[in-house]
């Protein structure tokens, strides 16, 4: 099929030539009550943004102001954004599980003089800081059921004001369309703050349109994409503007429903993060554990068939991780063991595809899924390599908010597992020495232009932010001369991938002097269905601790009783069953060295939480954990 994407200079031209090329088409699909989905056409989000966007400027929005927009995943958050966007203004959002205190600083900080507000939850907490964010003139709330305070209107009131003004001859939207630039910006999204206060990262009309110009593969009208992730986050917004540009429709989710909804929507494509599929394959291994001996059998014959054909072909088609750069008789001997294993597993794999795995990705609602792409996080080796394994590709993506986000994603045809793909076009990478600043890569003096060497990542491209708002000093520290250090820590690999190894601020100095990077270990550790959870420490301590957080299926499945997790932290079986685990997990066997062995850990009965241990992306916000569990910390490296 062709590549029908759109490319416009602005997020409002590309709402309009959508509606003019996909028309009927369905564009949007918020979940009902009752599970079933209601569309929405392009052509009819785009003319009611346009009412919106004339009620709002009719309400006072200037262009180029700042528009709180509080609210999660719902059609309303889409029609708010159109509309911003067509008003020449720029939105600055967040979800519902926003904090009074980081309402109070985000509209604060940002000048915003409007906000939309999703429910009379977050009216309530926007109400009580209100007097603090004195510039706010006026709040709109998208759902509503009694009376509402005085300065607070209805959106879909504003939404039917801004109709009558059109159908009346009222031109100013359409005027402050055509007036917006691709240098403007379209948002102020917030850092979530995994290392202290929130940064407000600009992005411009052009950051987000260079990214739909420049993803390396095509959706096509028609197609159905599922969305999970927090609207108001980067990753999702560029993938909702490549789905409008694609004419494909964007069905909404959650995570108590997403089960469900893959069988009912059967989509084609989603945007997710790691922990959706570290989750779904704890489930189904768990299933596999519980069947019949004979089903086992074959799952476990399927498995391997497809893991060795598709390790065969990737490596035949330049796809296989090379951090090395293998030699000529390195590569020979390579190609004869997959040429045998092709040979050998292809008919087996060709029987038990359809019989054992086409059955299970129609189980789980993927017998549609051309693919996922995963970002926001590191995707666990093993859980990579399992959803590839059994033919539901996972495109791993990486990126920052700074960013816009996406710097580096795979594609079908370079699906390198253990990296995220080659770069996006039109975007340079550099690989900085951490101790001398040196560039390493590119670098002709080096090896293979210094591919393979690991650095930090400095980035350059149309998608890097032009700043922090209101923060000259931040950005000074993180861009310079066009190129944005992202405090990660990567390599380019042989075959042009790139591959993240960590992240320098996160790097963990031992008392010794040595480097640990907590990540791996991390990962490592979460991989076991013991582990629901965990924060490697030992910041200038001699060694490694842990704080982790059992699970509690993971515990009854292997005798250990317990009501909740309180009382299974405290359950004395359970101390020495997750010390024997750690060391079976963490250890020369496994490939770890003798510093970034865990030598202490601590059971902790609460879980991780979105919004308070955890961001949006289920990320560990370090800081926050450091401080929460402080004396704890201490009594454990020091016992």
């Amino acid at each position: 099929m062709k590549d029908e994407r759109i490319v416009t200079e602005t997020l409002p031209r590309l709402f309009r030539k959508a509606a003019e090329r996909f028309g009927d088409l369905p564009a949007f699909a918020p979940r009902l009550s009752t599970g079933d989905y209601e569309s929405v056409s392009f052509q009819t989000i785009f003319e009611r943004g346009m009412d919106l966007a004339t009620g709002l400027i009719d309400l006072g929005l200037g262009a180029r102001e700042h528009v709180g927009l509080l609210a999660d995943n719902c059609l309303e958050w889409i029609l708010s954004d159109y509309a911003i966007q067509i008003a020449g203004a720029a939105d600055v959002p967040r979800g519902t599980d926003v904090t009074d205190e980081e309402i109070a600083y985000i509209l604060g900080h940002s000048d915003a003089r409007f906000v939309i507000l999703e429910n009379e939850a977050v009216l309530a907490k926007f109400l009580r800081v209100w007097e603090r964010v004195p510039r706010i003139q006026c709040a709109l709330i998208m759902r509503s059921r009694g009376d509402l305070p005085q300065g607070v209107l209805p959106l879909g009131d504003v939404e039917k004001r801004g109709c009558q003004l059109r159908a009346a001859g009222d031109m100013r939207a359409a005027e402050r369309l055509e007036g917006v630039r691709g240098g403007d910006l379209f948002t102020i999204i917030y850092t979530s703050g995994t290392t202290g206060t929130p940064k407000g990262v600009q992005l411009t009309h052009e950051n987000m349109t260079s990214q739909v110009r420049n993803l390396p593969f095509s959706l096509f009208p028609g197609e159905r994409a599922l969305s999970i992730l927090p609207i108001w986050h980067s990753y999702e917004r560029v993938f909702e503007m490549v789905a409008i540009s694609m004419g494909v429709c964007t069905y909404y989710t959650g995570l108590r429903t997403i089960a469900e909804d893959l069988k009912t929507v059967r989509p084609q494509i989603m945007a997710s993060a790691p922990r959706l599929w570290e989750g779904l394959y704890q489930k189904l291994m768990a299933r596999v554990e519980k069947a019949p001996p004979l089903r086992r059998a074959l799952f476990a014959a399927a498995k391997t068939a497809s893991c060795r054909v598709n390790g065969a072909l990737r490596f035949f088609r330049g796809c296989e991780l090379d951090t090395t750069g293998r030699s000529l008789p390195e590569k020979a001997v390579r190609a004869v063991g997959h040429a045998a294993n092709l040979g050998f597993f292809f008919l087996l794999y060709r029987l038990l595809d359809p019989l054992v795995l086409a059955r299970l990705r129609e189980a789980v609602g993927c017998s549609h899924f051309r693919g996922t792409i995963s970002g926001g996080g590191a995707l666990q080796p093993h859980v990579d390599e399992f959803f590839n394994a059994i033919g539901i590709p996972v495109l791993e993506g990486y990126g920052l908010t700074e960013t816009s986000p996406v710097l580096a994603v795979r594609t079908w045809e370079r699906l390198v597992i253990g990296t995220v793909g080659p770069l996006f076009p039109e975007t340079e990478v550099r690989i900085v020495d951490l101790q001398t600043g040196g560039v390493l890569f590119p670098d002709a003096s080096h090896r293979a232009g210094g591919r393979g060497l690991r650095g930090e990542i400095h980035v350059r491209g149309p998608q890097v932010m032009p700043g922090y708002y209101k923060s000259p000093e931040l950005t000074a520290r993180v861009l310079r001369d066009g190129w944005f250090n992202t405090g990660d820590i990567g390599m380019v690999t042989f075959n042009n991938c790139l591959k993240i190894l960590g992240r320098s601020k996160e790097t963990i100095v031992l008392r010794n002097g040595e480097n640990v990077e907590p990540v791996p270990i991390e990962s490592r550790l979460v991989a076991s269905p013991l582990v629901d959870n965990c924060i490697v420490t030992g910041q200038d301590q001699k060694s490694l601790g842990a704080l982790i957080v059992p699970s509690l299926d993971g515990f009854r499945q292997i005798g250990v009783q317990a009501a909740n997790l309180t009382e299974l932290a405290q359950n004395e079986e359970a101390r020495p069953l997750m010390d024997a685990e750690i060391r079976r997990l963490i250890g020369a066997q496994t490939g770890f060295k003798p510093f970034e062995r865990v030598t202490c850990f601590r059971l902790i009965g609460k879980p991780f939480e979105v919004g308070d241990e955890l961001t949006n992306t289920f990320k560990l916000k370090r800081h926050v954990l450091g401080d929460k569990y402080a004396d704890l910390l201490r009594e454990m490296h020091e016992a």
